[in-house]
């Protein structure tokens, strides 16, 4: 059965998408930390990050690495952290975090309601920094 992600992948449920190749894909995190807060997710189904091959881990790494750049340029933070839970979807995936503190990659801290308009707005500032 398709996990959540695949089925956003394959635009069978609608996301705010920052980036696609062949391999990957990252979008808006529906339930985010933070204004930017992005999700990056292989196109392959693998439920745990360790378990992707060295080469797919380094590639996927290169991938992310544009769009947190962007997140950085977008949003006043000190950097874009990078957390990779896993709990939450059996889908491997790295979470992108504008964070000013570690207390920001907290994942019990309650989350962001944003509207559809704010996360349009969200989703083409990092598009324009990339």
């Amino acid at each position: 059965m398709a996990t959540i992600f695949s089925k956003i992948i394959a635009g069978e449920i609608p996301s705010y998408k920052i980036a696609e190749d062949d391999m990957f894909f990252a979008f808006l995190d529906i339930f985010p930390m933070a204004e930017g807060h992005v999700l990056v997710v292989p196109k392959v189904e693998i439920d745990k990050v360790f378990d992707v091959s060295d080469e797919y881990l380094a590639k996927w790494l290169l991938f992310a690495k544009p769009i947190a750049k962007a997140i950085e340029k977008s949003f006043d933070c000190n950097r874009c952290g990078i957390s990779v839970i896993g709990l939450e979807v059996p889908h491997a995936h790295m979470h992108l975090v504008p964070i000013n503190n570690a207390d920001d990659l907290n994942f019990t801290r309650d989350k962001l309601k944003l509207n559809e308009e704010q996360f349009k707005q969200i989703q083409q500032t990092i598009i324009d920094n990339m």
